[in-house]
């Protein structure tokens, strides 16, 4: 695309950055949706106390700012031709800082946190909630209202911010006092980087990223004034919610020398799925990263589970909304890098050999649980275990363990999200650092009997940012052109159903998944009052 500025033609790209749990990275993105420039950092996680997990705020600005710079040098390009900029963040990890001075009131507290666990347990098996789901089955029995249904259905997590941000409150007396003074503002990661790119002009989030919080309610898109005021969180300080495209400002001209439009802001796993061209009702994304994260595309109607999905808006671009269901693993990618810290391996490219060299995992099963287990079992106070090791057990056997253990709970969040959706699979498509490894590919398609197909570009929640800021300036047209820019590096075909093998999987993996599912029930409530 070319854009005309000072009288003179030049060739434009679009910026994306994305913000994991690991790393910010930042792409710059040609016509093509080809990288023509790229610059990646390390987030620096910080651990005060066990269970509890932080970024500093200010820090994490910094290398936003760093990666920016260091990606459009990269592409040998100057910032004056960056048409526009997208971001796409880690969903639920939230601060809160002073109005006046923009001061973050304590560091961000991370979506893997646990300090709000006692509490969540405390509402999710107190009489208020019982009897909130008592009389919302009532409401919907009479009207048939799937507002009262997914109300009837709530169970609180950790990973949602509703109980951190109402720990915050009750234990840190600054920010209650300046919630009392009107002078607090709550906001995600995305929230604070507006603020931020904005000198403090923007205090506002998008439906994607609202969504993800626990307190927003998806059937009206807004925030749940009844979830709030139930928990005792003061609706002032929440940003305003925006269509995911949407023109939410211009950066300052003091940050990258010109002021560039912010078109997109995204919560990484929508994202992901606008990158992986997911638009269809029935489309299957499966990012395994830090987590695992499988969505389904629902159309324009939310999914009410009663299993532990979760319904999300996916985006909202025009009067269009796209919502989602979502199931998620926690530890994936965390499991991987303790391994590797363990020295199991030294190179996770080793995995995939590793794996292969031994014809099973020796009777070992990994629960990968260390922020507890989600959907279909939720409960949060799982513990992570190797079980079933024995003298004859070697690392291969180890690692072969941890990559089944991924493609299981892979299989596991499928199983769910078909018995609760009932929605015919159009697709599959999976990313994250995680896809890479062609064992956990191939038993995920094995396991799952259908086809998985893996993108050249593995980073999708970039592109995806990417793609939605593009569309909102005119760099591309329409969602039927960036499906003709996906790109693809391999599809997984199910060995048992495509005769690669005599149905070796069903054959070897149904027991091995029935004693995976019984170390599952071993590790669960690990924690809790024994």
């Amino acid at each position: 695309m070319e854009t005309q500025r000072n009288g003179f033609k030049r060739e434009s790209y679009i910026l994306s950055v994305d913000v994991g749990t690991t790393s910010i990275r930042c792409h710059v993105y040609d016509k093509e949706a080809q990288i023509r420039g790229s610059c990646i950092t390390k987030v620096n996680l910080l651990y005060p106390e066990p269970g509890l997990v932080e970024l500093d705020p200010e820090e994490l600005w910094r290398e936003f700012v760093k990666v920016v710079n260091g990606a459009v040098q990269d592409s040998g390009l100057q910032m004056r031709q960056m048409e526009t900029l997208g971001i796409s963040t880690q969903r639920g990890t939230f601060t809160t800082w002073d109005r006046k001075t923009g001061v973050p009131f304590h560091n961000f507290i991370s979506w893997q946190d646990l300090r709000a666990v006692e509490l969540v347990r405390s509402w999710n098996n107190s009489c208020t909630m019982k009897a909130i789901h008592g009389v919302m089955m009532v409401l919907h029995f009479l009207s048939k209202n799937k507002r009262f249904q997914a109300a009837s259905l709530i169970v609180f997590s950790t990973q949602h911010v509703t109980f951190r941000l109402a720990w915050a409150l009750r234990h840190w007396k600054q920010l209650s006092q300046a919630v009392a003074e009107g002078n607090c503002c709550f906001g995600t990661i995305d929230t604070w980087l507006l603020y931020k790119l904005t000198k403090g002009l923007v205090h506002a989030t998008d439906y994607s990223n609202a969504s993800a919080t626990g307190m927003f309610d998806s059937y009206q898109l807004c925030w749940s004034e009844f979830l709030c005021s139930l928990v005792s969180l003061p609706l002032s300080i929440l940003p305003k919610v925006l269509n995911t495209g949407h023109r939410f400002g211009l950066t300052d001209p003091s940050i990258f020398g010109v002021s560039i439009p912010i078109m997109s802001v995204m919560a990484d796993q929508q994202a992901a799925m606008f990158g992986e061209c997911c638009f269809d009702i029935g489309d299957v994304k499966i990012t395994m990263g830090t987590g695992t994260f499988m969505n389904i595309n629902t159309g324009s109607k939310p999914h009410t589970s009663v299993a532990g999905l979760y319904p999300v808006v996916g985006w909202k671009i025009g009067p269009e909304v796209v919502y989602l269901a979502e199931g998620n693993a926690a530890d994936t990618g965390t499991a991987i890098k303790w391994a590797q810290e363990l020295e199991l391996f030294s190179d996770v490219r080793e995995t995939d050999a590793m794996a292969s060299s031994v014809d099973n995992s020796d009777g070992v099963c990994f629960v990968p649980s260390f922020s507890g287990l989600q959907a279909p079992l939720n409960d949060p106070k799982a513990c992570a275990s190797f079980m079933g090791l024995k003298p004859s057990t070697t690392k291969s056997h180890l690692v072969r363990a941890i990559l089944e253990s991924v493609a299981f709970r892979n299989k596991q969040l499928y199983e769910t999200m078909l018995r609760e959706t009932c929605i015919p699979i159009r697709k599959i498509r999976a990313d994250g650092g995680i896809c890479t490894n062609d064992f956990v590919m191939q038993l995920t398609a094995d396991l799952f009997g259908r086809k998985v197909a893996r993108p050249i570009q593995h980073e999708m929640s970039c592109l995806g940012a990417a793609f939605v800021a593009g569309l909102g300036v005119g760099f591309w047209k329409s969602q039927e052109e960036l499906k003709k820019l996906q790109r693809t590096d391999r599809v997984f075909l199910p060995r048992n159903l495509y005769g690669m093998s005599d149905e070796r999987t069903e054959s070897e993996y149904t027991p091995i998944l029935q004693s995976w599912e019984q170390a599952l029930k071993r590790s669960m409530n690990w924690y809790g009052n024994r």
